[in-house]
């Protein structure tokens, strides 16, 4: 789009439209390439966008050809300042009914691939941004809008955005000194998450002896253990929801057996097995804890060594202990614009806990509805993504705080 057009994009429909239509699918692990993978070219239409509305623009590779933007508009004499994250990147468009880059906008529903998660939430906060840009209305705090990569997979982005504020990373220059605050978009139904369950996930091998199919005494095989495996694994997933007291918003903690794989070839003894485990935490929970309690809940029963990976996920969860004055100042501009609302848990993670850890209380608030993210028809209401745009810049231009 020329510089022209771009400017023209006020609209928070236009602008999710533009979005949708520039893949940004995260793979997700798997050892996939081409145009229609990682945030790249989202990135650079982003750089775009904001240059074409004069806002400043710092782009920060995380790793090669990954990267976390940044904008911001300061107030005169504020003393706060306001972090809005949004997520670049969507899950895979396997199995998807409809053009996954293709936003049609029908019967009050916008459809493709990351309107509801999280792009409808990113073109809110963009047009809010821009609202207050042109508005500039007194008594506002600082704003700083990260658009972040990696969300869906490993938290990259979120991640070297904290570790910048805590000494690990090169502090950004459009905001090198952590917020006081942060809104994190996901798909809310416009309520305000103040708590969710956290994750760890890891991969446990086991190990045989391979040897030719028609002899397989003279072998032994990892999938016959790893079967072992799994069936304590679900009796460990029924036993844990009552080990421990359930959180009031978030619900049990759980587990579950997400993948498996083994073997070469059906006339060959396999001689390895691996699952891949997704262990839910509740808020409170330590993640290397959780995994240690499995790790020895499996020792103590087999007869047989495992191997244990490293964690690949480990998300601690998002309490409701730092967040209730944020919680209580959002719930103002929600009310002034849709009416009553609730403060609630959800078993999902979010930058939002990831950001508390780096000291910085943080809710979750979005347009759209979870049950349609990662769907095969994914779609968002458009008179949602309207609302939530002007909660947004209610909320940031501090128009209902007093």
């Amino acid at each position: 789009m020329t510089p022209d057009a771009l400017k023209q994009l006020t609209d928070p429909v236009a602008i999710l439209k533009a979005l949708v239509a520039i893949p940004s699918v995260n793979p997700m692990g798997r050892d996939l390439t081409g145009t229609d993978y990682f945030e790249g070219r989202v990135t650079h239409w982003l750089q775009q966008f904001l240059a074409a509305h004069g806002l400043p623009c710092e782009t920060i590779e995380v790793v090669p050809g990954r990267c976390n933007v940044l904008t911001r508009i300061d107030a005169p004499g504020a003393a706060r300042t306001v972090l809005l994250d949004a997520h670049q990147d969507t899950v895979p468009v396997d199995g998807m009914i409809i053009p996954p880059f293709d936003p049609v906008e029908q019967d009050g529903r916008l459809y493709g691939r990351g309107s509801c998660d999280v792009k409808g939430g990113m073109a809110a906060m963009l047009a809010a941004v821009l609202r207050l840009h042109r508005e500039r209305p007194a008594g506002r705090p600082n704003v700083v809008l990260s658009l972040t990569c990696d969300e869906e997979s490993t938290s990259l982005g979120i991640n070297h955005l904290i570790g910048s504020w805590t000494g690990l990373h090169q502090p950004p220059q459009l905001c090198p000194a952590a917020p006081d605050v942060a809104i994190v978009a996901e798909p809310t139904l416009l309520d305000i998450v103040v708590a969710h369950r956290g994750a760890v996930r890891w991969k446990i091998r086991t190990t045989g002896r391979a040897c030719h199919s028609s002899r397989p005494s003279e072998g032994t095989n990892a999938i016959y253990r790893m079967a072992k495996v799994v069936s304590l694994l679900e009796d460990y997933a029924g036993w844990l929801p009552t080990s421990r007291p359930e959180h009031p918003l978030c619900g049990p903690a759980t587990l579950s057996v997400g993948l498996i794989s083994g073997g070469s070839s059906v006339n060959v003894v396999p001689d390895g097995c691996v699952i891949d485990l997704d262990r839910r935490l509740l808020p409170a929970e330590d993640g290397t804890e959780a995994r240690q309690e499995i790790i020895q809940w499996l020792a103590s029963r087999l007869d047989f060594e495992l191997q244990h990976d490293a964690p690949y996920c480990l998300s601690a969860g998002l309490g409701d202990q730092q967040n209730g004055q944020l919680a209580k100042e959002l719930m103002r501009s929600i009310t002034a614009v849709d009416g009553t609302h609730s403060c609630i848990g959800v078993p999902f993670g979010t930058h939002a806990s990831r950001v508390e850890r780096g000291g910085i209380p943080a809710v979750v608030f979005g347009p759209g509805d979870i049950a349609q993210a990662h769907t095969r028809d994914e779609w968002i209401a458009v008179d949602q993504l309207h609302r939530a745009t002007d909660i947004y810049y209610r909320f940031i231009a501090n128009a209902d705080q007093s």
